[in-house]
């Protein structure tokens, strides 16, 4: 037997919060994504949003950023993040000409690359791992 859906219902002060919680969380992140710009700007070594979802991070953990205010448009972010990649598909069938003349070499490198980030995760893993053992141990 099928069930019925529950329907949600939003009266006015549920969809005002909501609001806010989601200007609340488009204030948050993009601050975070000008402090990486400014610190990527003093120090160029990594891209500007890495060093923004670092702050974002750091403004989460010591609680600068309300983690209760930001969970669910964070949530509701990463569930429609795939609208994000349809551009990036498009330029793939754009440039589909160079992806049939260099498609082997790309998968080469895609395979090699992905095998040697896991090895080398892998490997500080297991470091990381064995060094708090033996602290623990001592």
């Amino acid at each position: 037997m099928l069930l019925p859906k529950k329907v949600k219902v939003y009266n006015s002060s549920n969809l005002s919060n909501m609001m806010k919680n989601a200007l609340y969380t488009l204030c948050a992140i993009s601050v975070s994504l000008l402090l990486g710009k400014l610190t990527y700007a003093l120090i160029p070594f990594v891209p500007a949003s890495l060093y923004g979802m670092v702050f974002y991070c750091l403004m989460l953990h010591f609680n600068i950023i309300s983690p209760i205010k930001v969970e669910k448009v964070n949530l509701w972010l990463v569930r429609h993040m795939g609208v994000c990649f349809v551009p990036a598909g498009v330029g793939i069938i754009n440039h589909f000409d160079l992806i049939k003349l260099h498609g082997i070499a790309i998968l080469i490198i895609i395979f090699v690359s992905t095998f040697t980030l896991l090895t080398v995760v892998a490997w500080c893993s297991e470091k990381i791992f064995k060094a708090q053992q033996s602290k623990g141990n001592s």
